[in-house]
């Protein structure tokens, strides 16, 4: 299965932009996501950049007949309605592992207007790891990863320095209006875990 995504990715005519992230363990957004060939791309991306990338998914997709094929993909299964919700099985899973590079689109879904989710924050802050911002630029058929960025616990000031290096790479995107003005009203003390 990666050999026939890491050959979409090609098919597609993709280029790369940036490098592998020094650190064995990461959470790499997938921002905007606005596409169902999003994660042909990251898939594309990383194992092209030597990552094997891992994902959370709802436990009951990891059932059978896909278990074996899900836990192969990387795929990591969370249950929402465990105490503590998937935040603390997540951090968990990183704090028992030696690599994991797991790749979170922060907006949810390809619907939303740009606002993204804080689960994603927390995570990193929590198991002390950085959060490397992947980008997808369809319109150039280009994208990449930046530079980690380690969440300091202050996360409003962290999105504003996400938001920067997202503007840099791909400054006309609509999305970025709606996610700072959302951060401007955001109280990060009670930002959602999500």
């Amino acid at each position: 299965m990666w050999r026939l995504l890491g050959w979409l990715f090609r098919v597609k005519g993709w280029r790369i932009e940036g490098s592998a992230p020094p650190s064995r363990k990461c959470v790499v957004l997938g921002a905007p996501h606005t596409s169902n060939w999003d994660f042909v791309f990251f898939a594309g991306v990383v194992q092209q950049l030597g990552i094997r990338p891992g994902f959370i998914g709802k436990h009951t997709l990891f059932r059978w007949p896909l278990r074996r094929f899900m836990l192969d993909m990387g795929g990591m299964p969370v249950d929402r309605a465990k105490p503590g919700g998937y935040v603390r099985q997540v951090i968990r899973a990183f704090n028992e592992a030696q690599d994991m590079a797991l790749v979170i689109a922060p907006e949810g879904t390809r619907k939303s207007d740009g606002r993204w989710r804080s689960g994603f924050y927390h995570i990193a802050h929590g198991a002390g790891v950085p959060i490397v911002p992947g980008w997808a630029d369809h319109t150039r058929m280009v994208g990449g990863l930046g530079e980690p960025i380690m969440p300091t616990g202050d996360y409003r000031a962290d999105m504003h320095k996400l938001l920067a290096f997202y503007r840099s790479v791909m400054p006309d995107c609509p999305r970025w209006i709606v996610l700072e003005a959302s951060l401007d009203e955001a109280d990060p003390k009670s930002a959602p875990v999500s």
